[in-house]
């Protein structure tokens, strides 16, 4: 698999361009979010976390990450 392609997915609804191919756990650690508290969906299907480093994401991919936080 090429890594040094760029490539377009929409993260949350927005539009966003990568630089190279990355895993989810990539993009994940790049938004400074803990692997532990996050949802995460991709191309509308709930994805398993032990599977995001060997998970690529691919040109025109929709992820949504859904972070949670603690409070009251």
């Amino acid at each position: 698999m090429k890594k040094n392609k760029k490539i377009k997915i929409i993260l949350n609804g927005k539009s966003r361009s990568l630089q190279k191919v990355i895993s989810v756990y990539e993009l994940i650690r790049s938004l400074k979010l803990s692997t532990d508290k996050v949802a995460i969906e991709l191309n509308k299907e709930i994805i398993n976390k032990r599977t995001i480093k060997n998970l690529y994401l691919k040109n025109k991919d929709k992820i949504e990450i859904v972070h949670f936080i603690g409070g009251g």
